[in-house]
């Protein structure tokens, strides 16, 4: 299962975060700052790309934070957030990574912000793959695939080589 097919070439990539920080923008139009959380890898590449496009397209002030946690296995260790509580309380979250498969990275990063009142909360992720296991959607979504279980989605934000693959 080494084969590589190229779903979004670099152009359809930088055109899903485009169209994503536009649904972004549009449904927080009114806000005067909007947190954008990464979740640490690959999603934190995607809050830097959704938030360069934000910067362009509004007047809002962008605060990027990264969130920390393990993916495979999230019962063992924390969550940690580079930011504190006090930053983000009373604040619109957009928290973003690259692929939802089950939901279970989502509902971790999410369950974090319920410890703190905050004024909104939605997601955004390039690729969706519809498989969840967790009562969790997201709010943005770039592209919806239907894979089979066994296929896996590589998604690669480099500057120079931006790129979606199913393999």
């Amino acid at each position: 299962m080494s084969d590589k097919i190229q779903i979004l070439n670099s152009k359809e990539v930088n055109q899903k975060i485009e169209r994503l920080a536009w649904e972004v923008y549009e449904h927080n139009f009114e806000e005067k700052e909007i947190i954008i959380v990464g979740i640490a890898d690959r999603g934190s590449n995607l809050s830097i790309e959704l938030a360069e496009h934000l910067k362009n397209i509004s007047k809002m002030d962008i605060k990027l934070a990264k969130l920390f946690l393990d993916k495979d296995n999230p019962y063992e260790q924390d969550v940690k957030l580079n930011l504190t509580s006090s930053e983000y309380k009373d604040k619109v979250i957009i928290l973003c990574d690259d692929v939802l498969n089950s939901g279970k990275t989502l509902m971790f990063a999410t369950k974090h912000f319920l410890n703190q009142r905050i004024k909104k909360i939605s997601t955004v992720v390039l690729i969706e793959r519809n498989y969840n296991i967790y009562p969790i959607k997201a709010d943005f979504v770039g592209l919806s695939l239907a894979t089979t279980y066994q296929q896996y989605v590589k998604v690669n934000l480099d500057r120079r080589n931006k790129a979606v693959y199913l393999s």
